[in-house]
């Protein structure tokens, strides 16, 4: 019988043995079906395809195929895509309930970075016309820095290494470092409700939470710094701590005894009201020639109101310090400007201190509104729970009305269009209940005038969140920096050039980003 022997190299093969053992060539012709088969496929390599018999040339062209390798500018985008989807699940399962809270969310923007012009890679997929079957991806937007309305996650500053002049020859928007000249602040502060019910989307404050916040930029982890109104107040005006008397809003108005100085500015002892040595912001604006002024509701607006700069007399009790107590709707501890003797012991304190009914004539003009104003609803517009006398309504729907009929007249004013600022914050979350909140952020001290074993030593008061509007903000965003009560006082402070007071000096405590603002204002 004759033996079948190798076309290449001469070697004897078996029957129907296909490929020679020695040198590996294909004895016989492919099946039929295995051709049909490789027809389907896209064409080999050439190397590959010069080996195997084939059909006619005119049948070997590319064909489309279901599956295949996306171009790497797709490829890039994808996996973007899933990166943010990550850190935005991340996020949400590491965030505090009040950060979802927010009745409005900016949208989040993915930016591509812009390729290297002197990478080979990107040269060559610049230049090359997209492969067959493959739709041209759409030109993303190229820019270094967040776009004005994304949630902002860290505080944002330029880059060292790239210059202003880099920037603009990039065709990139140029970002603020440093915050804009603000002549003009506003600040109102409402009363011991968590964030939830102040800016989430079940707040009955309406105008607050839906017209206002969709204006502004809502800080939604700004937190108070004690669990007292007073207390958050004067922080706010002069970086103090609190003291015993001040976390129970001074019951005894007394002065602040043995009044020794401590580490960080602080002063120590027991009572409420401040010696002339504690310096406050109003007091720094006062020694630049610029004026301050509280306008404090329930000052002064009929009979039997108290004056301009009420406070009791030293040693006196202060009845209007109660909680639930029918006192009417003035309340001392409201009005932290007469709890420092550098305030009250000047002449000035009567123009100083005054009526929410002077805040309108003084909006009249520019000359006339003060650098700094801080205003006080009264106990039955403050948002408290608590009613200001039996059968008052109580809580944010009444506040919601207060900041309707006050804040337009701001935003309408000569001053605020031209160089203003105005912040709506709250004095503190609820210390307990359904709501109670210690939240703290930004290095929150260890108070020396209270007790070391007191409950809620070293925690702050709740996250309250701040909404700020001011013609140099970028547009409708939401921050999720941490912030509190000290960083405002040092905000201000950076604003007006004035020297950093208490805590607000600590190196924990930053100034609201810069990058929340426009270098110049907006239309």
């Amino acid at each position: 019988m004759d033996v079948e022997l190798c076309s290449e190299c001469g070697s004897p093969l078996a029957a129907n043995q296909h490929y020679c053992l020695i040198c590996g060539a294909r004895a016989g012709s492919r099946s039929p079906q295995l051709l049909a088969l490789l027809r389907r496929i896209p064409e080999q390599p050439q190397a590959l395809a010069a080996t195997e018999p084939g059909p006619p040339q005119a049948d070997r062209s590319p064909r489309a195929s279901p599956l295949r390798v996306p171009s790497r500018r797709v490829s890039a985008l994808l996996v973007l895509g899933f990166l943010g989807f990550g850190v935005l699940l991340g996020g949400a399962a590491g965030s505090r309930v009040s950060d979802t809270l927010a009745a409005s969310v900016a949208p989040l923007k993915l930016v591509l970075a812009e390729q290297s012009s002197t990478s080979p890679e990107s040269s060559s997929s610049s230049s090359s016309e997209p492969e067959p079957g493959e739709s041209e991806a759409p030109p993303v937007e190229e820019q270094p820095t967040p776009a004005p309305a994304t949630t902002s996650t860290s505080p944002t500053s330029s880059s060292p290494s790239t210059t202003k002049k880099e920037s603009e020859k990039a065709g990139a928007p140029s970002v603020s470092t440093k915050l804009p000249a603000i002549k003009h602040v506003f600040v109102i502060v409402l009363s011991e409700e968590p964030y939830a019910a102040v800016f989430g989307p079940e707040s009955k404050a309406h105008y607050l939470s839906g017209t206002l916040e969709h204006r502004g930029t809502l800080l939604v982890r700004y937190d108070a710094v004690a669990h007292a109104g007073l207390a958050d107040e004067l922080a706010l005006l002069s970086g103090q701590g609190p003291t015993a008397q001040t976390t129970a809003n001074c019951p005894t108005y007394s002065d602040i005894a043995p009044a020794t100085a401590a580490a960080d500015g602080q002063v120590l002892g027991d009572g409420c009201v401040y010696p002339p040595s504690i310096q406050t912001l109003p007091g720094e604006l006062s020694a630049k020639h610029l004026n301050s002024r509280a306008y404090v509701q329930g000052l002064n607006e009929g009979p039997g109101q108290p004056a301009p700069c009420a406070h009791p007399q030293p040693g006196q009790s202060d009845p209007t310090a109660a909680q639930g107590v029918s006192s009417g709707p003035y309340a001392t501890f409201r009005n932290p400007f007469v709890y420092f003797h550098s305030l009250i012991d000047s002449s000035a304190c009567a123009t100083q201190d005054l009526s929410l009914g002077a805040l309108h004539g003084d909006l009249a003009s520019i000359k006339q509104t003060p650098s700094f104003s801080y205003i006080v609803p009264d106990r039955c517009h403050d948002g408290d729970p608590t009613p200001c006398t039996t059968g008052a309504a109580a809580g944010m729907a009444p506040a919601d009305a207060f900041l309707e009929q006050v804040v337009p007249a701001i935003l309408a004013s000569k001053a605020y269009k031209q160089n203003g600022l105005l912040v709506i914050t709250v004095d503190q979350a609820p210390a307990s209940g359904e709501f109670a909140d210690s939240s703290s952020c930004c290095g929150q001290p260890t108070y020396p005038n209270l007790p070391a074993g007191e409950a809620g030593v070293g925690r702050g008061g709740g996250t309250v969140g701040a909404l700020l509007l001011s013609p140099f903000l970028k547009g409708a965003v939401t921050s999720q920096v941490p912030y509190n009560h000290f960083s405002l006082l040092r905000t201000l402070e950076d604003l007006f050039a004035v020297k950093h007071l208490g805590y607000a000096a600590l190196p924990a405590v930053k100034p609201l980003e810069a990058a929340l603002f426009s270098p110049t204002k907006q239309g």
